[in-house]
């Protein structure tokens, strides 16, 4: 009736039928363990189903927080030749023994509807995972006792014997890696080609054991739906729930691990988030909010967002309570920004919730959360927009057992960063003009943007020592990039990540440790604990914001420039954004076309300019080892190499050009880095080469 159009879907009809579900699934996990289907009395279900397939009215059954599919025991016994049963399963398995079986028979003879596993699990006899493990061993005899009809692709294998798998594996990298460290200087011949071979096996066999306990995302929201919908009706609010990208895999242990952090984000979006249906009308919103859930893969990591359009989160209120409990000072509370007060939600100890709830509050914080999140080298983004609603973006990585990771070194020391967090690298080599410092922060000009920096050395020394570095690492943190100061980059390396031992494991600026190629360990950086370490966390980031603002002053006149020499000291400038590429050519690659020089570039003829014929009075610069450096710009579909002497920087700044020089070419000077710089006016530069032709009038 209702696919006919005869009935419209109600609140109650789709309840019933929820819990026609739910019955007609008890009813055939009764059948695979038993063979039949059970004495469940169905009368008063199927009495509301009569009902309403005439138009009548029902009172609507009470939502259930979650359903289960559960198997209900027969009360007789079983034989050897009979039907598999879960109760006899479950004391095979050792954990539960006969008179713990009899007790939930007895209970289910005493009008206890609920099916066996359900009432194991309720008295705490057995744990949800050992009962679903049973009702499919129920499952797989019944199949044998059936003749195995149809073939199983698949097999069950016990989760300790993939872990065990996975650590042999971990040691077998471990030794791959010092084989080639060892050999590295083997060239040719069949130990080459062998231990070639070897590395492609083990990192195939790496992939493999690493695929087995890959799952879906799906997994752990396949109880959401109904969650949803029955938390919906608890707090009296209509509620819809996209979801995308279930097919997203990442490792059993993580997909466990979050499993709690996201229904609690999930109860929290409903309870909190959505507005009821009045105040969504009154605000000029559909009655029915939405809660979407997105996960997919981005730079090695999963990528999980929980958006709802609700209400969003008030950063004052949260400023307030935190301050009426106690969670923060009342100087700290003054000099808060909003994304601050915002991020309050996750201190610890901190709710919005006036009292416990049983929906989202059960004195579980979203500090555990972030906390259990950032256990498993994950990430907790926050963002909100009062009225309009809040995104949680959760970041986490693949797998914990075998990451790429970037060997660096600090005090002769070598530490490992994993490659999720790392950004780019870039060298400074020892200059101290490279590093400025903003409010006492020192900072890096990286292509005009100010970037936080953090020197290793300096965090891990028991006592106050000098910045050393000559290589910035640049890593993100949540929101945050800073750039990570160390001695030496060597190289990126499949590493095994070891727990760290109970001694050590209060010191957050590490993740784990690992042993390299040449024998010695590496302790692996956590970047978002030495983030917190060094001051970059919400707690502790005013002097950064500060530094963000500044750089939204200079960014608002400024322009990128490439700087350049010829053969003299002189600089040049000209705007990075008439560039299309900076190259490198032999003196031997250079042809004549013509009267001109010219080199094979990009399957076509590039012409060479030289810009000294201009700019120095024809007097050309000499080029180390015949290597000649050219800028090219583009025209249209012809490309045009202006030859120079030694490409010097790219600078960001504002550019304040006086017109006082007269040489051709040139639009003027300014000063540069605390340099007087030629600004080029790059048009007028290739028409006096004779790269352009001469503009008319």
């Amino acid at each position: 009736k209702l696919r006919d159009g005869e009935l419209t879907a109600t609140p109650q009809i789709v309840s019933t039928l929820l819990e026609l579900v739910d019955a007609i699934r008890a009813m055939m996990d009764h059948i695979v363990a038993s063979g039949q289907e059970g004495d469940g009395d169905y009368s008063v279900l199927l009495a509301a189903l009569t009902a309403l397939a005439d138009g009548e009215a029902v009172a609507e059954p009470a939502p259930a927080e979650t359903s289960g599919q559960q198997v209900e025991e027969p009360a007789s016994k079983p034989t050897a030749s009979g039907p598999p049963r879960l109760g006899d399963v479950l004391v095979e398995m050792g954990k539960i023994s006969d008179a713990d079986v009899g007790r939930a028979l007895q209970a289910q003879k005493d009008g206890d509807a609920r099916p066996l596993a359900e009432i194991l699990v309720e008295w705490g006899l057995v744990s949800g995972d050992d009962a679903r493990d049973a009702i499919s061993t129920v499952e797989a005899r019944r199949h044998a006792q059936q003749g195995g009809a149809i073939a199983d692709p698949t097999i069950r294998v016990d989760v300790q014997l993939l872990d065990t798998l996975m650590n042999l594996v971990g040691e077998l990298v471990l030794n791959r890696n010092q084989v080639l460290q060892h050999t590295k200087d083997t060239q040719g011949g069949a130990l080459a080609a062998t231990l070639q071979r070897l590395d492609l096996i083990t990192t195939e066999l790496q992939g493999s054991v690493m695929q087995t306990r890959m799952q879906p995302i799906e997994n752990a929201w396949a109880k959401y739906p109904r969650v949803v919908r029955d938390l919906a009706k608890l707090c009296g609010k209509e509620v819809g729930l996209e979801m995308q990208g279930k097919e997203t895999e990442l490792d059993k242990t993580l997909l466990e691990a979050i499993k709690d952090p996201l229904t609690h984000i999930v109860r929290n979006a409903i309870d909190h988030g959505i507005e009821s249906p009045d105040v969504r009308l009154g605000r000029g919103k559909d009655r029915k909010g939405t809660l979407s859930l997105n996960a997919y893969h981005e730079s090695g990591q999963v990528m999980i967002e929980i958006a709802d359009d609700g209400g969003g989160i008030d950063p004052i209120r949260v400023r307030d309570l935190a301050l009426a409990r106690g969670v923060i000072t009342e100087a700290r509370a003054a000099s808060m920004s909003q994304r601050e007060m915002t991020e309050l939600i996750f201190a610890a100890g901190f709710s919005t919730a006036e009292s416990v709830s049983n929906i989202s509050g059960r004195g579980v914080g979203m500090d555990v959360v972030k906390t259990n999140i950032e256990k498993i080298g994950g990430s907790v983004e926050l963002h909100s927009e009062l009225g309009r609603g809040t995104r949680i973006l959760v970041k986490i990585p693949l797998t914990l057992a075998i990451i790429p990771a970037l060997v660096v070194r600090s005090d002769g020391a070598p530490y490992a960063i994993p490659q999720v967090s790392l950004l780019e690298l870039v060298r400074i080599g020892g200059g101290a003009a490279t590093i400025e410092h903003v409010h006492g922060t020192p900072v890096h000009r990286l292509r005009g943007k100010l970037l936080p920096l953090v020197f290793l050395n300096q965090q891990l020394a028991s006592e106050p020592v000098a910045p050393t570095g000559d290589h910035i690492v640049v890593v993100q943190s949540g929101e945050r990039t800073f750039g990570l100061v160390v001695d030496a980059v060597e190289d990126t390396s499949e590493i095994v990540v070891k727990p760290l031992g109970t001694q050590l494991r209060d010191l957050t600026v590490f993740a784990g440790a690992t042993i390299m190629g040449d024998g010695q360990v590496a302790l692996i950086l956590d970047v978002v604990g030495l983030a917190a370490d060094a001051g970059l966390s919400t707690q502790a980031a005013e002097t950064h914001e500060q530094v963000e603002q500044d750089q939204d002053v200079i960014d608002a006149d400024a322009q990128t420039l490439l700087l350049f020499r010829l053969g003299s000291t002189r600089t040049f400038a000209l705007p990075l954004s008439q560039v299309a590429r900076l190259e490198e050519f032999t003196a031997a690659a250079v042809e004549r076309s013509g009267e001109g020089e010219v080199v094979q570039y990009r399957d076509h003829i590039l012409p060479l300019f030289h810009t000294a014929d201009v700019l120095e009075s024809g007097s050309r610069p000499t080029h180390d080892a015949g290597a000649l450096r050219v800028i090219v710009f583009n025209r249209g579909e012809r490309d045009i190499g202006l030859v120079v002497g030694d490409i010097v920087d790219i600078v960001h700044q504002r550019l304040t050009v006086t017109s006082d020089v007269v040489t051709p070419g040139l639009s003027g000077s300014a000063v540069v880095e605390g340099v007087v710089t030629d600004v080029v006016d790059i048009e007028v530069l290739l028409t006096l080469l004779g790269a352009l032709a001469p503009t008319t009038v």
